[in-house]
């Protein structure tokens, strides 16, 4: 049975920006371990689901989707924001 995660992608931490991180994506768990080609030593596997990312609006579109299909999942919560106020003020305290 596969098994999947639901997330919301976190703020890129290089940008200021909060661009995509309302959306919701399901991801499916590796279903076996990645090993080294002998030929090239990139590591990889025949798993094709490890591909696929899925985006969906809400929560409840993903939740929704994996029970339509019969996946096994997990939510994982979104990391709360932490808000550092500051003003250019304080640099000379």
């Amino acid at each position: 049975m596969a098994t999947a995660r639901i997330f919301q992608r976190p703020k890129n931490a290089m940008q200021s920006g909060r661009a995509r991180t309302d959306a919701w994506l399901l991801e499916f768990e590796p279903a076996e371990a990645k090993r080294p080609d002998p030929l090239t030593g990139w590591a990889g596997s025949g798993d094709t689901r490890e591909q696929v990312r899925l985006g969906f609006p809400t929560q409840e579109a993903a939740i929704a989707y994996a029970e339509r299909e019969g996946l096994a999942f997990t939510i994982i919560a979104a990391p709360e924001r932490k808000l550092k106020l500051q003003a250019y003020a304080d640099n000379f305290r």
